[in-house]
């Protein structure tokens, strides 16, 4: 009953933007001649039509009737034109605000109210400058997010760092890591640029390569149609992985445990049949020339309403040796709950998760988005009393099949001796 109620609640909500945007884009086109009017009128209902269509049958249909990404491409094609609508309602409320102001403001001052210059009677009617502005805004905005998909969602970038550590062995001075995360291989769309993706991360021939978690949205059969393209991922010190928090499957109504159970299994054979070393809440040596360094990999942990099933004492045991030891753990707010405060010895920290929201920007020393309020720590490198923590932008994308301004990231890190 709460869910059907929710549902008629929601599809209200969206008639009543749509209507109230309506408004606006009336005023704004009430010069043109009546047959634009009536295209005009007719290409914004219709495409209002065809969204609450798709959003009542998302509701209607089981959660598994479309592939997963069929069902990301519908849910983005419902939520950018009402989240680009939403905006131009937030200019026309406060043009209504000044409107109000100015109505309430008449009793008292009777010759504040303008006068219609056809009636000639009182009349506050909309600003047609704010009109103009909500409908630029929303335009603009969906048009931003159309292209965040067509250009944004593959459009891979290297992103080169050098950290330096003071008691790094001189063999791996100089030793060049890759890594990924945040495949999120159930919502790819272009097999081509994401087999592209891979060649620009080989071409940099990599010493190591490292996976910080999300291979896939929900499920592990998402992945079957990639694995001969990540499986090309190679390194002479190998390919070393941890999961994320949806390699779970938390976010799925399984029809027991043992499905849940058995998804996780075919997600670990996938890491198997790749030749990536899964990692769980264990360490490794790592090998050059006689010298070695620790990697230490957890299963995911987050912070706040985020699964904890990682254990990092449990990994971290018998690791005391090591002149420097890198944590893999997928999610960066680990980094200030548990790694700073307990474990002042672990150097490197590479994690991902936030993906930067897909949504930002990073113009030179610039850079903004949304997840920061959310995340301290959210994209890049980040240091703090010797420590160092990376959070990768991700290689994929989840719920909006595309990003704005920030780009998928393929992470070239190089360590030095200080």
């Amino acid at each position: 009953m709460n869910r059907t109620f929710f549902f008629i609640f929601l599809t209200f909500i969206l008639v009543a933007i749509d209507w109230y945007l309506w408004q606006g884009l009336r005023m704004v086109i009430r010069n043109l001649n009546p047959l634009t009017q009536r295209w005009i009128g007719g290409a914004y209902w219709g495409l209002t039509a065809i969204t609450l269509f798709a959003y009542i049958g998302m509701q209607l249909l089981p959660p598994d009737y479309f592939k997963s990404t069929t069902r990301t491409f519908i849910v983005a094609f419902i939520a950018i034109p009402y989240l680009s609508k939403f905006l131009g309602v937030l200019v026309l409320l406060i043009d209504d605000a000044r409107r109000f102001l100015q109505w309430v403001t008449s009793f008292f001052i009777p010759s504040a109210a303008p006068v219609s210059l056809e009636t000639g009677e009182p009349s506050i009617p909309r600003s047609q400058f704010l009109a103009t502005t909500a409908v630029v805004a929303s335009a603009g905005l969906m048009g931003t997010f159309a292209f965040g998909i067509l250009s944004g969602a593959h459009d891979y970038r290297i992103r080169r760092v050098r950290v330096p550590l003071k008691n790094l062995p001189r063999a791996f001075h100089g030793i060049k890591i890759a890594q990924l995360s945040d495949i999120h291989s159930g919502s790819f769309f272009n097999k081509t640029a994401v087999k592209g993706g891979i060649e620009m991360l080989m071409k940099e021939k990599p010493d190591i390569a490292f996976f910080t978690g999300d291979l896939v949205n929900d499920r592990a059969m998402e992945v079957q149609d990639y694995i001969n393209i990540f499986d090309k991922v190679k390194a002479p010190l190998g390919v070393h992985s941890v999961l994320g928090n949806h390699d779970y499957g938390d976010y799925v109504q399984w029809s027991g445990v043992q499905e849940k159970a058995a998804n996780l299994r075919n997600l670990q054979k996938a890491h198997q049949v790749m030749g990536w070393n899964l990692m769980l809440d264990e360490n490794r040596a790592i090998r050059v020339d006689g010298e070695e360094i620790g990697l230490i990999g957890i299963q995911n942990w987050g912070a706040g309403n985020f699964a904890k099933y990682g254990n990092l004492e449990k990994a971290y045991q018998n690791t005391g040796d090591f002149p420097v030891k890198l944590l893999l753990s997928h999610d960066p707010s680990h980094w200030q709950a548990q790694v700073l405060p307990k474990y002042k010895d672990i150097d490197i920290a590479f994690a991902g998760h936030t993906h930067g929201m897909q949504f930002g920007v990073e113009i030179g020393k610039v850079k903004w988005s949304p997840v920061q309020y959310r995340y301290k720590q959210w994209a890049g490198l980040y240091e703090e009393n010797d420590q160092f923590l990376y959070v990768n932008r991700g290689f994929g994308y989840l719920g909006y099949p595309g990003r704005v301004g920030i780009l998928p990231e393929i992470t070239i890190m190089e360590l030095v001796k200080a």
